[in-house]
């Protein structure tokens, strides 16, 4: 699994990477995002939804960093 580190990146950037990172990935693998823009929250999840891809756990942790771990649909 590998980790995609988006930290202090904004809008709209970090969904920019994503797309380009699972586009190089075979259906099945997983990737997690860490992320401190607010705006991914919302933007991520919208994604992963419409491109068929799977939000397997998302979180945010004290320092205001959010982690998606995501499987590639």
């Amino acid at each position: 699994m590998d980790t995609l580190d988006l930290r202090g990146l904004r809008c709209p950037l970090p969904l920019l990477r994503l797309k380009q990172a699972l586009h190089q990935r075979t259906t099945g693998d997983e990737v997690v995002v860490l992320t401190t823009d607010s705006g991914a929250l919302r933007d991520i999840p919208a994604f992963l939804r419409q491109a068929g891809h799977q939000l397997l756990e998302q979180g945010t942790d004290a320092d205001g960093i959010t982690s998606f771990r995501i499987r590639k649909g």
